[in-house]
């Protein structure tokens, strides 16, 4: 008789981790040697992604592979099943064979979930070619409406044991930190505390579309509970302690405490982060924001409390007083769209701390040129800041710690560049400390800024390559105190736009960068998230080899990626 099964009564959930199925089709006609060479194949690239990609927080990702090779119908049944049973969230097929589209692949993808992100990764052998399958898989699929990544790469064409070259790994990994991060974010949350601040339409929670899109769950909780649990003491006091020495430590006379009860704000501000911590924690959140202005911090007709930029900043980084840690992505000004850029992108890049900005003033060739030769500092034509204008990117709150320092430097050597001078009052008349550093010159990365229309209920990115750079002293001095010198204040250089353009292209007044994120990771996700890419810079050529990834099949038959993704949003 049957009977019902009885689960177990788990306490506690465990995190999601993206698991990749990898698989190949094969052909019944082909001999035992070539079979072997393809399996060897598989297990080769399945030992890459498991070696190569993790999670943000540095967990391997799950990888499993069959050796069952695809002929047919019955054997795409056996793959099928193993990968359900796997919960395989997303597939590399790596075909070295000629074999049947509909019977292989197509058929194993008829029993897995309509938008499981599919990468075919080949050779571009001779002898029996798994390419020539490719393109016949490839476009059987994009005909049929289905998104697929295609990545044409280079192994030996003969050996049992053939190794692709550092190129095509190179791309399959960049396709699988965009899978992961489409997939591993389904069913996610972030939360916010507060709503939407200061009236800025551009970073509304929109709770349908970013469900819709992302699969992401947007939490909010109302700004009287973390007053509350602020004036009830529900955090733990000893911590709070350690988190202060910590500070005074590494901070000493940079730490501004001449303003009136700064010490009492001082521990209300920390304490926050606690408070913020435990919350997002609680309810398994991978990012958070908190709205501040106006009523948290500036409205004298309520009781002002103290800014929580260090809160914000320690959420953003990767250490804190405890030692090692994810960097969990935190939106000042419960900027929900800046937030979901900032996630995004962390994910993208396994993990790699995200910068909050200000898109505060564009200094253009000529008024950065003029600053300078007043203050009398020498340029030449190839001093980048002069000949192609920066971008002041500062605000107060939610700048990570680390863009205090360059990649891999220690938290010791990032906080000896951190200073907490008190609060602008007439900003902030609840007081409390804000976070300022100059980020140094030569970190490279993506800079962005997601938006969405209610005229198409889509999602876009605006993005360009950049990177930061160093100003002289006397001018770093000037541009600084010329917005407000207390903040962060990062030197942005766009690697494409010209200032004329970045400028008026704006679609928020906050940017966004991670470090060491490339364009062709950022260009799978927004395929499979189908996000509009927008990067409209004239210098900017539609392909950049070597760069970008290469345009997925069913655009090129569909009139271009834009109405190729409008056509997927409408469902057709």
């Amino acid at each position: 008789m049957a009977k019902a099964k009885k689960l177990p009564s788990n306490r506690k959930s465990t995190p999601h981790v993206a698991t990749f199925g990898v698989c190949a089709a094969g052909d019944p006609r082909i001999d035992k040697a070539a079979r072997d060479r393809t399996t060897n194949i598989i297990e080769t690239i399945a030992g890459i992604i498991a070696k190569e990609v993790t999670m943000p927080d540095g967990t391997p990702v799950n990888v499993v592979w069959s050796p069952v090779l695809i002929d047919g119908e019955k054997q795409a049944d056996i793959v099928a099943r193993q990968f359900v049973d796997s919960n395989v969230d997303a597939i590399v097929c790596t075909p070295d064979t000629w074999a049947f589209p509909q019977l292989s692949l197509m058929s194993l993808l008829a029993q897995l979930p309509a938008e499981t992100p599919v990468n075919i990764t080949c050779g571009n052998s001779a002898p029996k070619p798994g390419v020539v399958f490719a393109h016949a898989v490839n476009g059987a699929l994009a005909q049929s409406g289905r998104l697929t990544h295609l990545n044409v790469g280079t192994w030996p064409d003969t050996g049992v044991n053939p190794k692709p070259t550092a190129p095509t790994i190179k791309a399959l990994v960049d396709w699988c930190y965009a899978a992961l991060t489409y997939a591993g974010l389904k069913g996610k949350r972030v939360l916010i505390f507060g709503h939407d601040s200061m009236g800025m339409e551009t970073a509304l929670s929109h709770i349908i579309p970013t469900r819709r899109t992302f699969g992401l769950e947007i939490t909010r909780l109302d700004m009287k509970l973390l007053a509350d649990m602020l004036n009830k003491g529900a955090y733990d006091a000893k911590e709070l302690n350690k988190l202060r020495s910590w500070i005074k430590r590494n901070l000493g006379k940079r730490l501004d405490l001449s303003q009136p009860d700064a010490e009492t704000r001082l521990d209300q501000s920390l304490a926050m982060y606690l408070i913020m911590r435990d919350l997002t924690a609680e309810i398994n959140a991978v990012g958070g924001g908190f709205m501040n202005q106006l009523e948290w911090g500036s409205d004298l007709r309520g009781i002002p409390l103290p800014i929580c930029d260090m809160a914000e900043s320690l959420m953003n980084s990767t250490f804190d007083h405890n030692g090692p840690k994810q960097a969990i992505p935190f939106a000042t000004e419960a900027d929900t769209q800046g937030l979901l850029t900032m996630l995004f992108k962390n994910w993208l890049s396994g993990g790699n701390p995200p910068l909050f900005m200000d898109f505060r003033k564009v200094w253009e060739p000529w008024e950065i040129q003029k600053l300078a030769k007043k203050l009398k500092v020498n340029f030449t034509k190839n001093t980048v800041w002069a000949q192609k204008g920066i971008v002041d990117g500062d605000n107060s709150g939610s700048a990570s710690l680390n863009w205090a320092g360059k990649p891999g430097d220690s938290a010791g050597a990032i906080m000896k560049n951190v200073s907490m001078p008190g609060a602008e009052l007439y900003y902030f008349p609840g007081g409390g400390n804000s976070v300022t550093f100059v980020s140094p010159g030569g970190i490279e990365g993506i800079a962005s800024r997601l938006a969405y229309s209610e005229l198409s209920g889509m999602f876009s990115l605006i993005w360009d390559e950049a990177f930061t750079v160093d100003l002289p002293k006397k001018l770093a001095g000037a541009v600084a105190n010329s917005s407000n010198v207390t903040w962060p204040h990062t030197w942005v250089v766009p690697k494409y736009a010209s200032m004329a353009e970045y400028k008026q292209f704006a679609p928020a007044n906050h940017f966004h960068m991670v470090w060491n994120l490339e364009p062709a990771r950022l260009q799978y996700w927004m395929d499979l998230t189908n996000v509009i890419s927008v990067a409209p810079w004239q210098a900017r050529p539609a392909f950049v080899e070597e760069t970008d990834r290469p345009m997925p099949l069913i655009y090129l038959i569909n009139g271009g990626e834009n109405e190729t993704k409008r056509m997927r949003a409408r469902g057709h």
